[in-house]
């Protein structure tokens, strides 16, 4: 055991860390991407007059906001996951990212060549993640004493291809111009960056594991730009190196191990792929099937996701379509799924409606387990 391991109360809901090993539970575990944010009223409350940055560095403010949602929704969910942005790695890496209202994330500076003189500074440049993220890890610890143990705590990071995507880009993006131009243009260059991203993500999330993250996240939010062969060149073998190399790191470290998650929205093609990385977990967004992501899968991992998120705007009777549909599509919910949206919460839903949804799936969900349980 590590002489410096922080201790915790003891977990009273481990539903969805026995569901991510694969056991066989009672329900299937809650929780949705985007849970603490803007469409909380006590969100904008808790946030005031600070930035959006400015609440992800006050290790109070984020874990005010991540565990808005738990008390919420007492009963219904069953994970927090921390409050914080992807975009984390580029800031340290030494890149300036603001949060543009109305407009979502703007780099002032973006990557333009290899030989524009901050690639070089980049790739030459020695990121202690420990020292520029302690924020980060503050605000876990700090998150974890306030849970009481009443459900584990997600944390997370943005997958390489994504957070090159931004660099390059300088936000978000329709066309992707200037990341495709890297990529087919200088792909070795591109494939240093991606490595070096890689390795900065394995040993933040092992940092986020010590503070005290109970399973960890990989979001790679624009996978679905790029084509089957260019993901299997330019995204999955660095979803592959975060895999393979935070276990050995935890072990370093003397932590437990810890169950992974990937979710590279719209790679609806390389779910199989996906399936053989190494994460205990993957989750889908709402361009999947259920019942097709089930035999894709194959019991090789367990699956989490996926109704689309715009369902929310709708009434009860959408809602509780959605519902049946992936609970039927996921077998019941006993075994292998972990429910959730297909994306993050968006704008402007109303917060009852999402309150609809998590009681939807706990009674649709019980009624499908209760009349015949097989195995």
């Amino acid at each position: 055991m590590c002489a410096v391991r922080i201790r915790f109360d003891a977990l009273k809901n481990d539903l969805l860390l026995r569901t991510a090993r694969g056991e066989r539970v009672e329900r299937p575990p809650i929780w949705v991407m985007r849970q603490a944010g803007r469409y909380l009223p006590e969100y904008h409350e808790a946030k005031g007059d600070n930035d959006f940055f400015a609440c992800c560095r006050s290790p109070e403010i984020a874990s005010t906001l991540t565990l808005q949602p738990i008390i919420r929704y007492e009963g219904l969910i069953d994970a927090a996951i921390i409050f914080s942005d992807i975009l984390v790695i580029p800031q340290a890496m030494g890149m300036t990212v603001e949060m543009l209202e109305k407009k979502g994330p703007h780099f002032p500076n973006p990557l333009k060549s290899p030989t524009d003189g901050q690639y070089e500074d980049l790739m030459a440049r020695d990121v202690r993640v420990a020292e520029e993220l302690d924020y980060v890890y503050q605000a876990i610890t700090l998150t974890r004493r306030k849970l009481k143990g009443r459900v584990p705590l997600y944390g997370f990071c943005g997958a390489p291809w994504t957070l090159l995507c931004y660099m390059v880009e300088g936000g978000g993006s329709k066309l992707f111009v200037q990341v495709k131009t890297w990529i087919y243009r200088y792909p070795s260059e591109s494939k240093r960056l991606l490595q070096k991203i890689a390795e900065l993500c394995v040993e933040y999330l092992a940092l986020q594991v010590k503070a005290g993250a109970q399973i960890v996240q990989v979001f790679d939010s624009w996978a679905a730009e790029l084509s089957p062969a260019s993901f299997k060149e330019f995204a999955l073998p660095y979803l592959r190196y975060i895999a393979t190399q935070l276990p050995p790191r935890l072990k370093e470290l003397q932590l437990d191990p810890i169950p992974m998650v990937v979710f590279a929205k719209g790679a609806w093609y390389a779910l199989d792929d996906l399936c053989d990385l190494g994460y205990q977990v993957v989750g889908l967004d709402w361009l999947h099937n259920p019942a097709e992501a089930v035999r894709t899968a194959r019991g090789r991992v367990v699956l989490q996701g996926n109704a689309d998120p715009g369902v929310l705007y709708g009434g009860k009777e959408a809602i509780t379509t959605a519902v049946q549909s992936m609970v039927q599509g996921f077998g019941g919910g006993q075994q292998g799924w972990i429910a959730n949206l297909g994306h993050g919460v968006t704008p402007f839903v109303d917060p009852n409606n999402l309150r609809y949804f998590f009681e939807e799936i706990h009674r649709l969900a019980s009624a499908e387990s209760h009349p015949s349980t097989t195995g």
